[in-house]
């Protein structure tokens, strides 16, 4: 395979000695190609290694120190790897020249304006990497494997390139815009209990701060990096119920409301009472020997903790036999289908048990509460609940009473500004995703850059 120079158009032309032949756009300015060879690497991939020389531009052929004319030393040889050429891997050859300066003695290399300056590869197949990582698609390792790159180097850009973005004199940019409402929460960062936490702006989901530990140190740390005068303009924080968030936000920005979301007071009341009060239950009725009425709150959980709708629709869904896995014969699993009754079931449970049925009562009345416009009608609805809880004297519903009355003025907020969580925990889960694609991602710096990006 032959190279001919086509300098009108800038490109490489390779001739297959037929009447067609292939261009290849170039954008390397000063590279004379003077032949092509194709050979195939360990791997087993085609590898098109294209050798040239490269034009010397007039500030090398001039010493900067003194302004005398230079003198070739000697000559080296370079490779950068280049973009794909359809599945093949390319490669450019450039033979490099040392300057020497025989007047002050001074030396340099010959510039390669299209050389990356952190890696041996074109700029060309450097932001064609970027672009890659950008789209959020691919994963480090599938990067690597698309461009001919190690997974390092692949990571070494875009670590560069999140940098650029989110990073100014070593420290992380300021919001551009001012934020109403804040999220906060924290996630897993790595085994033995070590978390992070993350704020972010509840309107368009982006990370604005990200730091090691959920303690009081991160409100305190994010409030000094956007400034006071930033979190005037913020009215709200949403957050699940850790009381150094709240206490840290109402320490430094007393005029901040902090909201606690329906989702974390569901989940509390279900996994501490509902299923507690299962528990709690059927080790009574086996010390009183009624076994029968022990059985049926075995397999019951879910059917306690879920709600009137869930129940009705998956009932429908029954009667509709709808299917939940196929049948394979090749693997002889056989079909399986929506059975059971739910709804029917749980108006047995709470019929038989009058803890049941303040449960369902409280569920209910925790949901009109927020469903609630306005604070005073929310409140209203808290009252009931605690009026239920209160009555049962149960251990465990007195716990939930406590939560309510500690946490009052923060649940009733959310009569005032409708805001959730669930970006949060949608954040959450992406963070889980890239983690686990990643598998595993070691330097937390890098990782909290990710986050910000995956935020956007």
């Amino acid at each position: 395979m032959n190279y001919t120079a086509s300098h009108a158009y800038e490109q490489l032309e390779f001739d297959f000695s037929a009447p067609s032949y292939l261009l290849i756009p170039s954008a390397l300015p000063g590279f004379h190609n003077t032949d092509t060879k194709r050979y195939n690497s360990i791997s087993g991939a085609v590898i098109y290694l294209m050798r040239g020389s490269q034009d010397i531009l007039p500030e090398d052929a001039v010493c900067a120190s003194c302004g005398a004319a230079m003198h070739v030393h000697s000559n080296r040889e370079i490779v950068l790897s280049h973009l794909r050429f359809g599945n093949a891997l390319t490669q450019i050859s450039v033979t490099r020249k040392r300057f020497f300066c025989p007047s002050c003695g001074a030396s340099h290399m010959q510039h390669i304006p299209y050389c990356s300056d952190h890696h041996r590869i074109t700029k060309e197949l450097e932001a064609y990497v970027c672009d890659l990582l950008a789209l959020g698609t691919y994963t480090n390792k599938q990067v690597a494997e698309l461009c001919g790159l190690h997974q390092h180097t692949v990571k070494a850009i875009d670590k560069r390139r999140l940098e650029s973005l989110y990073v100014k004199d070593g420290k992380l940019v300021k919001p551009k815009h001012y934020a109403r409402f804040l999220g906060i929460d924290e996630f897993k960062l790595h085994d033995g209990h070590q978390y992070a936490t993350h704020i972010i702006d509840m309107a368009t989901g982006h990370v604005l701060w990200i730091a090691q530990g959920k303690k009081k140190k991160v409100v305190y740390d994010f409030i000094e990096h956007v400034g006071m005068d930033w979190m005037r303009h913020v009215d709200a924080v949403a957050l699940d119920m850790n009381s150094d968030f709240e206490e840290a936000f109402l320490e430094k920005c007393p005029h901040i409301r902090p909201v606690f979301d329906y989702f974390h007071l569901v989940k509390n009341f279900n996994d501490k009472v509902v299923s507690e009060v299962r528990k709690d239950e059927f080790k009574r009725l086996m010390e009183e020997g009624k076994e029968a009425e022990a059985r049926m709150l075995k397999r019951s959980r879910y059917i306690l903790t879920a709600n009137r709708e869930t129940l009705a629709r998956k009932d429908a869904e029954s009667a509709a036999g709808k299917v939940l896995h196929r049948e394979s014969r090749l693997f002889a699993t056989p079909e399986k289908r929506r059975t059971g009754r739910y709804l029917s079931r749980y108006e047995e449970l709470i019929a038989k048990n009058r803890l049941f049925l303040t449960a369902d009562l409280v569920k209910e009345a925790l949901r009109e509460a927020y469903a609630c416009r306005n604070e005073s009608d929310m409140i209203a609805c808290l009252n009931t609940v605690l009026d239920l809880c209160r009555e049962t004297k149960n251990r465990r519903f007195l716990w939930f009473y406590r939560l309510i009355q500690t946490h009052f003025d923060g649940i009733v907020a959310h009569g005032k500004f409708h805001i959730a969580n669930g970006r949060m925990e949608g954040l959450n889960q992406k963070i889980k995703t890239m983690r686990r694609h990643a598998y595993g991602i070691a330097d937390d710096e890098y990782l909290f850059l990710k986050i910000m990006d995956l935020s956007r």
